[in-house]
C-alpha cells in the first residue's frame, strides 16, 4: 500500500488545531545522490507554502490554470506524474509525507519539464484544511493504507468526517475517486460514501467500479497486487 501521511509530530503546514492525522513511514532507504539533489533544488520551486494565507484563485499557483486536481498519497508519483503530463492545461497538487516517494516523484517532474505539478510534503489534513471552497475539481486517493486492524481503523483516511472536508473543497459536480485491493477498505468507503449527504456514487454497472476510469495510470502498488492475485475496484462518486 502507498505510504500515507506524516505522524503528528512530525507535521509540514500551518499551525493550529489539526482535526485529524494519518500516519506511515516517514522515510526509507538512503535517497540516490540524484533525488538528494532534486529535494534541494527542485522541491522548494513545487512546495506549497501552508504559512500563508490560501488564495481563492488557486490557479495563480499554476499560471493562470483554472481546473485543479488533487491527488492525496501519491506514493512514487507514477499517477500524478502521467497525470500532469497528459493534462497540461490543468494544474495538479500531490500530497504525500513518504521522503522517498517525494524524493522520486520531485525527479521525475523536473526530468519531464511539467510546470503544473504543486506538492505538499506533509499531511494531507493540513492541506485539506488550507485550501479554499470549491477550489478543486477532483481527488484521487489511490491504493491508501487499509490499517487492516480493528484497532487501527480510525488511522484509516476514509471516514465521515474527511468526507466532509473532501466535499468542502470539490466543486460542485467534481469527483472523489478511489482505488483499493482491499475488499474490507472498498466496502468501509462505500459505506461511509453511500451514507454522506455530499456525494453520489456515479456507478451504474459491474464494470464501473471493475474497470478504472478513463486515463487512469496503473500505479506500482496496483501492479503488485494484480502479481499477488488481489483485484482492484475504482469507486467513483460525485459532489453533489
Amino acid at each position: 500500500m502507498a505510504p500515507m501521511m506524516t505522524r503528528p509530530d512530525d507535521l509540514n503546514g500551518a499551525p493550529g488545531e489539526r482535526t485529524s492525522a494519518f500516519f506511515g513511514r516517514r522515510k526509507g532507504r538512503p535517497l540516490r545522490t540524484h533525488q538528494a539533489q532534486a529535494m534541494e533544488t527542485v522541491l522548494p520551486s513545487l512546495a506549497i507554502d501552508l504559512t500563508a494565507p490560501a488564495t481563492q484563485e488557486l490557479g495563480r499557483l499554476f499560471g493562470q490554470r483554472t481546473d485543479i486536481r488533487l491527488e492525496i498519497g501519491f506514493g512514487g508519483g507514477e499517477h500524478l506524474v502521467t497525470q500532469a503530463a497528459h493534462n497540461p492545461d490543468v494544474g495538479f497538487i500531490g500530497c504525500e509525507g513518504f521522503i522517498n516517494g517525494i524524493a522520486k516523484t520531485v525527479t521525475a517532474v523536473s526530468a519531464a519539464g511539467l510546470d503544473n505539478v504543486r506538492i505538499h510534503a506533509g499531511d494531507a489534513a493540513e492541506l485539506i484544511a488550507w485550501l479554499p471552497d470549491a477550489a478543486v475539481s477532483c481527488v484521487d486517493l489511490l491504493y491508501p493504507d487499509p490499517w487492516p486492524k480493528r484497532r487501527h481503523w480510525k488511522r484509516r483516511f476514509v471516514q465521515d468526517d474527511s468526507l466532509d472536508r473532501i466535499a468542502r473543497i470539490l466543486t460542485p459536480g467534481g469527483c472523489f475517486r478511489f482505488a483499493s485491493d482491499i475488499p474490507d477498505y472498498i466496502a468501509w468507503t462505500l459505506e461511509r460514501v453511500l451514507r454522506n449527504q455530499h456525494f453520489t456514487w456515479t456507478a451504474e454497472k459491474a464494470d464501473d467500479w471493475r474497470r478504472p476510469w478513463p486515463g487512469f495510470c496503473r500505479t506500482r502498488y496496483e501492479a503488485k497486487a494484480l502479481r499477488e492475485g488481489r483485484t482492484p475496484c475504482y469507486l467513483v462518486s460525485m459532489r453533489k
